[in-house]
């Protein structure tokens, strides 16, 4: 099962809980619970045609390291 279709299912179950609801302000919650499901599964339906990509960035040299004075010779030992 898709996850579009298990929201799809939720959503479903939280419109009958509202059906079956004496207190109006619980039904409408339900309702509007079940709307946000039905949503959530109209996402994940686009999330799942999406070919999503991940890269790992780069790793960025320290700040500080760039401001280091440097040797304008050899190795900074006395070393040509």
């Amino acid at each position: 099962m898709s996850s579009g279709d298990h929201y799809r299912s939720l959503s479903s179950r939280f419109s009958a809980r509202a059906e079956s609801e004496r207190n109006v302000k619980f039904r409408a919650e339900w309702n509007y619970l079940a709307t946000c499901y039905l949503r959530l599964a109209e996402q994940a339906d686009r999330n799942q045609r999406t070919d999503i990509v991940y890269e790992t960035p780069l790793k960025h040299r320290d700040a500080s390291a760039d401001s280091a004075p440097r040797p304008a010779h050899g190795d900074g030992h006395g070393k040509p």
